[in-house]
């Protein structure tokens, strides 16, 4: 893999991913008042319209450059290792957890410590479930609630639903009737295993880790007790030795 490849594309990243984070999450409030607020003046609807233009415009432009920038024997691989960031110009909700990943661009989120990353990896990990309930939510709702015989109506029902499906309980009394929303159901159902997984090896690291250190722990405890064992074993035999001593006084009688 050319080196120089991967510069130019590491520089086009950091130049770009601080400017596209901010404008994600300016897609992420437009989308969010645009499918909740649906009798919008027409000049708000306009100004929304523009940013959703400009995001996947800019968006396109970054996935483009992304994998030009990549040496040519990688760049399939990098599209392979990095999906969302091409599905995010033809899917929304993968805009919305492309921004996800690129707020960890801003300068606060940057901190290299052990604790600075695991923190990060957690706060990710919420993020992205989160991001991705609401978003889908959003999505459902807005190809739902106008279609014949429609049951998700409401956002309140949406976010029941997304919240049921991605638990696996299923209890049936919401679900989407359109080809749309069945199909952003599937998303959902794919997604909730990647969540549970990864919600499920978070727990389980941080569980071995803390074992892990109550483990190195107990040795140390035990090799201080021990120490102290024999140095009080010693005292009492050093006091045993000065008691059987019987001294020149002693000798000479």
């Amino acid at each position: 893999m050319s080196v120089g490849g991967v510069e130019r594309r590491q520089r086009w990243v950091d130049a770009t991913g601080r400017l596209l984070a901010l404008l994600g999450i300016a897609f992420i409030v437009a989308y969010t008042v645009w499918v909740l607020v649906p009798d919008l003046p027409t000049s708000i609807v306009v100004a929304f319209n523009a940013i959703f233009v400009t995001t996947w415009v800019l968006f396109l432009v970054d996935a483009v450059m992304r994998i030009v920038l990549t040496p040519r024997g990688a760049r399939w691989r990098y599209a392979w290792r990095h999906p969302i960031e091409l599905l995010s110009v033809v899917f929304p909700v993968f805009r919305a957890l492309r921004v996800v990943s690129l707020l960890g661009y801003l300068p606060v989120l940057q901190r290299r410590t052990t604790e600075a990353v695991r923190a990060r990896f957690i706060l990710s990990a919420i993020i992205y479930a989160t991001v991705y309930v609401f978003f889908i939510s959003l999505a459902v709702l807005q190809v739902e609630r106008d279609a014949p015989g429609a049951n998700i109506t409401s956002f309140g029902e949406a976010i029941w639903w997304a919240v049921v499906t991605l638990a696996t309980v299923g209890y049936g009394d919401t679900y989407p009737v359109t080809v749309p929303g069945r199909m952003w159901a599937a998303f959902l159902m794919a997604g909730g295993v990647a969540i549970v997984g990864v919600a499920s090896a978070t727990v389980i690291s941080v569980l071995n880790e803390r074992l892990s250190g109550l483990r190195s722990e107990h040795p140390h405890r035990r090799g201080v007790a021990a120490e102290r064992e024999g140095l009080a074993a010693g005292d009492d035999v050093a006091e045993r030795d000065a008691s059987d001593d019987p001294g020149p006084e002693r000798a000479g009688r």
